[in-house]
């Protein structure tokens, strides 16, 4: 497999060369900001009739992580693209899929298509206020159909995971109880799931990452293409419109629960319009908290990978801070109550050194003025990652002394026990895991609320759930 920029060009323009009908010649290819579980390439590539962009998707590094075996695989993605575009499932062209012979690894070439992706555009920007209120019904319909294709055709089934709900979740909670890790608002969270499993009385194919930024939409068309495969699965349909729905996909728009764009009443219509099948709200709740519990995980996974994968971008220990936000929704949605509005203390000023805030602040200035101003693209993006990065380290100066201290003394409480903090954390969620702490433990749910709310005020206080905790918990 290639080792540098040029051999990996070298071994794409004979790849796009021998498989691109009428192609010359390989003209750029600029690899996109999204994707950080999997590569997005723009190709610019000269044919007989001109120029013609094409789009790339690859494993990182052209490497399968073969600690998530239960992937279909980039082929098997290829082919659920073909089998979706042919069942009116807004789709691009799949061209090639990537060989071993090629030297490029797993990965696929596929049609450019023009719109918008980013999925704060999509809920905010002022070019998509007409198409906004169509978006949640057309939704509703694209996964009617994408749940009655019959994945034997594309002969694929084979590649596709069959999970029920107690699978699904168990199989989660197992990915995280691996990472050796205490966060103990995720056991609380999966506690509450296998107590409160759904009845399914039916499995299909499951998108399994159907939201407000994994499709393209434009503002006279609606959605063009559905993105990433990835991690698609045989099981509860109503899977996909529960993660639509989960807090981390709205942008801030809190209001709309379909992907900040629209109603949980439209996403049904559209759906019912098409299956004929009624829609159980309660049923979609509970793969929405499903949603943020899988999400909190995934976000930790990601700072795992930083640790041992091949790919170790500034983005992923970013991503894995984000965990923190997915907690606060699963407390918003399964524990409301109070909570205090945590309060930074006050640097001291000194006419010595420089204090550590000072450092990192200039640090920070120093990415998003001078490297943001001279850089473009993924560089660009990757800069403002960092600034948020250093952004996250000051605020952990300025909250996390207070927040250690608090979880130690409530969590000796709570445990009967003394211990160091981190022993503590430990003991909590193996009670949690075991079932040897009830739910409604006196003190357990006020600690996780209290805990969650001051670690997401240090990872990301903008964050619309933290908003809600307050307001909910009568902080703000």
């Amino acid at each position: 497999m290639e080792t540098t920029k040029d051999a990996f060009e070298d071994c794409l323009a004979r790849v796009v060369k021998a498989h691109i009908p009428g192609c010359r010649s390989l003209k750029s290819c600029d690899r996109l900001s999204g994707g950080a579980s999997q590569e997005t390439y723009r190709l610019l590539v000269a044919t007989d009739n001109g120029d013609v962009p094409l789009a790339m998707r690859r494993a990182p590094g052209g490497v399968v992580d073969e600690t998530v075996g239960t992937r279909p695989g980039l082929a098997a993605e290829a082919g659920l693209f073909r089998l979706a575009r042919e069942a009116g499932v807004p789709e691009p062209e799949i061209y090639y899929v990537l060989e071993e012979d090629d030297g490029l690894g797993h990965g696929f070439l596929m049609e450019w298509l023009e719109g918008e992706a980013l999925g704060a555009k999509i809920a905010r920007a002022p070019e998509f206020e007409t198409i906004r209120p169509k978006l949640a019904f057309q939704c509703g319909e694209i996964l009617a159909r994408i749940h009655s294709l019959d994945i034997k055709v594309a002969g694929v089934g084979d590649k596709l995971q069959v999970m029920t709900p107690e699978q699904f979740v168990t199989q989660t909670w197992d990915n995280y109880k691996a990472f050796d890790t205490a966060h103990p608002m995720i056991d609380f969270t999966g506690r509450w799931l296998m107590e409160n499993l759904p009845n399914v009385d039916r499995l299909a194919l499951v998108h399994n990452d159907f939201r407000n930024g994994n499709f393209m939409v434009r503002p006279g068309d609606g959605i063009v293409a559905v993105l990433d495969w990835e991690i698609a699965h045989i099981g509860d349909p109503m899977r996909d419109l529960g993660w639509i729905c989960t807090n981390s996909w709205r942008f801030g728009k809190t209001d709309l629960p379909v992907g900040g764009f629209g109603s949980r009443e439209d996403l049904f219509a559209g759906y019912e319009s098409v299956s004929g099948t009624k829609v159980d709200a309660t049923h979609v709740k509970f793969w929405e908290v499903f949603g943020s519990f899988w999400w909190s995980i995934g976000c930790l996974g990601m700072a795992e990978h930083y640790r041992h994968g091949p790919d170790a971008s500034v983005e992923r220990p970013a991503i894995g801070r984000r965990s923190s936000e997915c907690q606060v929704d699963c407390v918003n949605l399964l524990i409301p109550g109070p909570v205090e509005k945590p309060e930074p203390i006050e640097m001291t000023l000194s006419s010595n050194m420089p204090r550590s805030d000072e450092l990192l602040s200039s640090v920070r200035d120093f990415l998003r003025g001078d490297v943001m101003g001279e850089t473009k693209g993924r560089t660009n993006f990757l800069a403002r990652v960092a600034s948020n990065s250093v952004d996250i380290v000051l605020r952990e100066l300025m909250l996390g002394p207070a927040h250690k201290t608090y979880q130690q003394t409530a969590l000796e409480d709570l445990l009967d026990t003394k211990g160091d903090l981190e022993t503590l954390q430990g003991q909590l969620t193996l009670a949690l895991r075991d079932g040897t702490m009830a739910l409604d433990h006196p003190g357990l749910t006020d600690f996780l609320r209290q805990s969650v709310v001051t670690q997401i005020a240090i990872d990301q206080p903008k964050y619309s759930g933290y908003r809600t905790a307050l307001a909910q918990g009568g902080a703000e």
